[in-house]
């Protein structure tokens, strides 16, 4: 069962991440009433759905047959990459892309009872109904068509995926300059105050060198805030709004201030267009 050549395995990989492209696209686009284009990558592809399909194929086929069983196996199985892939992007771009914190019996907003619920039913549709004309569809394609068709496929999806891990990376170092920024611009008001008060009851010999201090100041904080502004426009202000237009609930622990910062920025934005 499932006797599938390396390139076979692959377009039915990518089959998968078109599929739930499709699906979460979709699913959105709906709900927003007008089009959300979802996932980590540009193009129609969600690999999550393409890992989690190869995966259901394999985990089943010793209980294939048994739907309960199906069922519980797709459904641990599944919940168990969700988890892991949400741990692991969490842990690298430091922003958790999904998070089910909202929602009832959830752990660490990573995966929820719903959607593992969900997947148990999805892998047997998976397995019992789409999987056959898919299976037929990529079995009829013979020779250096094949080839050709997964030679193809991989550079583009790899050429996706190299530039969107990327700009994920950049929206990290984004958010660490945004979270230090505001930190220095806090650092740099709090001293002027005190430059300020301490002139106020300072002897008037002294005051020419305090308002020296205040000036200096205010030029390091204005210097500051014209650099802060220059790094949130342009294309990382754009990265930003690709971002929160696919990934809506997206959340980080460590820099929820400059999350926050940006989705006001991406919103002033919309209002000047």
């Amino acid at each position: 069962m499932y006797v599938y050549t390396l390139g076979q395995w692959l377009l039915f990989f990518y089959v998968y991440c078109f599929f739930g492209w499709i699906f979460e696209s979709g699913f959105v686009s709906i709900r927003k009433k007008k089009f959300v284009n979802r996932g980590f990558m540009h193009g129609p592809f969600l690999p999550l759905y393409g890992f989690g399909a190869i995966l259901a194929l394999l985990v089943t086929i010793p209980v294939r047959g048994n739907y309960v069983l199906m069922y519980l196996f797709g459904a641990i199985a599944a919940t168990v990459l969700e988890y892991i892939t949400g741990v692991v992007m969490e842990a690298v771009f430091k922003v958790r892309y999904w998070d089910y914190s909202n929602q009832k019996f959830n752990f660490q907003g990573h995966i929820c009872l719903s959607s593992t619920i969900a997947w148990g039913f999805l892998v047997i549709f998976l397995v019992e109904v789409v999987h056959q004309p898919i299976e037929r569809m990529i079995l009829s394609i013979h020779g250096i068509w094949q080839e050709i068709l997964v030679y193809a496929l991989t550079f583009y999806f790899v050429a996706d995926f190299t530039l969107a891990f990327k700009e994920a990376v950049e929206l990290r170092d984004l958010l660490l300059y945004v979270e230090r920024a505001k930190d220095d611009v806090e650092r740099m008001k709090k001293r002027l105050d005190v430059v300020i008060a301490v002139a106020d009851e300072e002897l008037s010999q002294k005051k020419e060198l305090l308002k020296e201090k205040q000036q200096l100041y205010a030029e390091a904080l204005e210097e500051r805030m014209e650099q802060y502004k220059n790094r949130l426009s342009g294309h990382n202000l754009h990265l930003a709004k690709r971002f929160f237009s696919a990934h809506p609930t997206a959340y980080s622990e460590r820099f929820s201030g400059a999350l926050a910062e940006l989705k006001e920025n991406v919103k002033n934005l919309k209002k000047e267009k």
